[in-house]
């Protein structure tokens, strides 16, 4: 198998991941879905806990991607943390899917332990972004980004969950909105 079959895969099981949890990815399921045969997915992930484990990794990563850019792109502190809700947004465009680590999250019970670990470093990944942004854009004291970028990630993560139960994105901008105008996002 090449590289991109192997790439193929991750971004299948992400997707299916995002729909349907972790419980829900299966290799016979993921093979249709990449056009291949279940047994050679085994070739790259010998079990379904290595494929939830690199996809996990594979997702917090691509975060971390997702937040430079923004950060590159969007210079202003105070606008960088303004962008942050969209990260979220996009899993709602795209087929109604709920991030990973939040999905995947609530089933931390069920997960192999690396795998957790792996979708928790998403979390700490988003944390100390917005963290270190809060502070730059001096709306709160070093001391107390922490708890406050915990707030903002939990906010967001927790309207992304609401407008996914409703397959309304426009509950989505409702909440960001509401959060923006009485917290916890900076106006």
């Amino acid at each position: 198998m090449s590289i991109n079959a192997r790439e193929a895969i991750l971004l299948a099981a992400r997707n299916i991941a995002q729909s349907q949890g972790y419980n829900g990815l299966n290799f016979r399921d993921l093979a249709q879905e990449v056009g291949i045969k279940p047994a050679s997915i085994y070739y790259h992930f010998p079990s379904k806990a290595d494929l939830g484990i690199a996809v996990a990794k594979r997702y917090w990563q691509d975060g971390a991607a997702a937040l430079e850019t923004i950060s590159e792109e969007t210079p202003d502190p105070a606008e960088a943390l303004r962008r942050f809700p969209e990260i979220f947004r996009r899993s709602l465009e795209t087929d109604n899917r709920l991030c990973l680590a939040s999905f995947v999250g609530a089933e931390t019970d069920n997960l192999p332990t690396a795998m957790a670990e792996e979708i928790q470093t998403f979390a700490q990944v988003n944390i100390a972004w917005l963290g270190r942004l809060l502070v730059a854009a001096k709306y709160c004291e070093e001391a107390d980004s922490d708890v406050r970028a915990r707030a903002i990630f939990s906010a967001v993560a927790g309207a992304q969950l609401i407008a996914r139960s409703r397959s309304d994105i426009t509950l989505f901008d409702t909440l960001i909105e509401a959060y923006r105008a009485y917290g916890p996002l900076p106006a």
